[in-house]
């Protein structure tokens, strides 16, 4: 996914598509969250002006990330829509951070890509079945894991005798 601005302006037609498939493993040692990543697929079609190039691509694939409450695999497909713009030659007018400038005249797509998976990484992620093999456990001495509508329903030990006193007063 890089092109020199050469090739660019070299081209017949003023827009051409691409569709590859790019292998990103080096993301599992940018985001320890990351654990596994499949090849990421980027397909996409480029507008190229005299000065410019715009990208309008999608990002396609999955990475599996670790569950947030048990740490088990958790598969996360994803795909991405987004438009970028290149410029050729650096000027004085651009003071818009979304254009990009065409660095030793190539332009790259592959660290948009990175970024863009980067920033599609859910903040939580929960894995569908409760218990699966391998997940931390759920009950141990003297604890277990109760969920929220348990917890509401469970009163506290110490307050159970304050309960029947409340009881008693209501009944006379």
């Amino acid at each position: 996914m890089k092109w020199t601005i050469y090739q660019l302006h070299q081209m017949a037609k003023k827009s051409f598509e691409f569709d590859e498939t790019v292998e990103l493993n080096e993301l599992t040692k940018l985001n320890s969250d990351i654990r596994r990543i499949s090849p990421v697929r980027v397909k996409g079609r480029a507008e190229i002006e005299s000065k410019q190039v715009s990208f309008d691509f999608t990002i396609s694939g999955e990475m599996v990330l670790p569950c947030s409450r048990t740490l088990v695999d958790v598969p996360y497909p994803f795909t991405i829509a987004t438009k970028e713009l290149f410029r050729f030659h650096k000027t004085d007018d651009i003071e818009d951070e979304d254009v990009h400038i065409a660095e030793d005249d190539t332009v790259d797509l592959t660290p948009i890509v990175k970024e863009e998976i980067l920033l599609e990484i859910p903040m939580q992620i929960f894995c569908e079945t409760e218990q699966k093999k391998g997940a931390a456990p759920q009950v141990g001495k003297d604890w277990q894991v109760i969920s929220e509508e348990d917890k509401k329903n469970q009163i506290d030990p110490r307050l159970a005798d304050l309960k029947k006193l409340l009881t008693q007063d209501d009944e006379s």
